[in-house]
C-alpha cells in the first residue's frame, strides 16, 4: 500500500480496489499575487497541505478519507488587471463541481467535502443546487474560518497577512521571499458605512483597495506561528472528517 493511500494522485487503483472510501475531500484555491512576497499558489498550498494533513490524522483513526487533486482556480474577478491572476468564474465553479459528483456518484464515497481556502470562494448556493439532484452528501468547509485567527496572530488582515505568511513560511519555506521585500498590506476602506461594516456586501475591486495587493502587515510573521495555527487547523479538520466518515447520510439529525 503506498504511504498516503489518502491522497488521490499518489495512490494507484490496485490500493483503490481494495479501498472503500467514505469521504471525498476537494481542495479548492485560487492562482492570484499575495503581496509581493508570497507566490501565486499561496491558497492552494494552504488548502491541499491542510486537507492532507486532516486526512492523514483521520485515516489514523480508520476514517476513510481521500483527497482529490486540487483545483487551483477561484474567484478573481476584480483582480483581473494585476498581471497573471486567474479567474473561474462561479458558473464555471459550478460546472466543474457538478462533473466531479457526477464522477463519484458510481463509487463508495457518499460524502464530498469541498475544502476551500480563498476568500473569493462561496460554494453555498452551488451545494444547494447540486444537492437537489445527487445520492451524495455535499459540504464545504473554508479553512480560514475553522480556528479564531486572533488566537494565533497579532496583525489583522485577510490577505498575505500575518496569518498566511506565517503558514507559508511553515508549508513552503523556499517560496517565501525575506519580509524586507514584503509591502506593508495597507488597504483603503469602503466610504460608505454599512460596508465597512459588514451588514451590506460588495466586491473589492483590489488594486484600489491595495497597492502591494496585500491586506494586512506581515511583518509579525514567523513559521512558529504558521506551525501552530496549522496545527490547530489539522486536527479540528480531522475530528470532523472522522465524525463526517461515521454519520449515515440518511440520518444527519438529533
Amino acid at each position: 500500500m503506498p504511504s498516503r493511500p489518502y491522497v488521490l494522485a499518489e495512490t494507484p487503483l490496485k490500493t483503490i480496489l481494495q479501498t472503500d472510501y467514505e469521504v471525498a475531500v476537494l481542495p479548492w484555491g485560487a492562482t492570484e499575487a499575495h503581496n509581493y512576497h508570497l507566490p501565486y499558489a499561496t491558497d492552494n498550498f494552504e488548502a491541499e497541505q491542510l486537507a492532507i494533513e486532516a486526512a492523514h490524522r483521520a485515516w489514523q483513526r480508520d476514517a476513510r478519507v481521500v483527497v482529490l487533486p486540487t483545483i487551483p482556480y477561484g474567484v478573481n474577478t476584480q483582480q483581473l488587471d494585476i498581471p497573471l491572476t486567474i479567474n473561474m468564474n462561479p458558473s464555471t465553479q459550478a460546472q466543474v463541481l457538478a462533473d466531479v459528483i457526477h464522477s463519484l456518484e458510481p463509487h463508495s464515497v457518499r460524502k464530498l467535502v469541498i475544502f476551500n481556502f480563498h476568500g473569493g470562494n462561496h460554494f453555498r448556493q452551488m451545494i444547494r443546487q447540486a444537492q437537489a439532484n445527487t445520492s451524495l452528501f455535499l459540504c464545504a468547509v473554508d479553512g480560514f474560518s475553522v480556528v479564531p485567527v486572533d488566537d494565533y496572530f497579532d496583525e489583522a488582515g485577510d490577505h498575505a497577512n500575518e496569518m498566511e505568511t506565517s503558514l507559508l513560511m511553515h508549508l513552503t519555506p523556499d517560496l517565501v521571499l525575506p519580509l524586507s521585500e514584503a509591502g506593508p498590506g495597507d488597504a483603503k476602506q469602503f466610504r460608505v458605512s454599512a460596508f465597512r461594516q459588514g451588514w451590506a456586501w460588495t466586491p473589492r475591486q483590489w488594486t484600489q483597495v491595495t497597492a502591494d495587493t496585500g491586506v494586512g502587515n506581515p511583518a509579525a510573521a514567523t513559521a512558529e506561528k504558521g506551525a501552530r495555527y496549522f496545527d490547530a487547523i489539522a486536527a479540528k479538520v480531522a475530528d470532523f472528517f472522522v465524525d463526517l466518515a461515521a454519520a449515515d447520510p440518511e440520518n444527519m439529525y438529533e
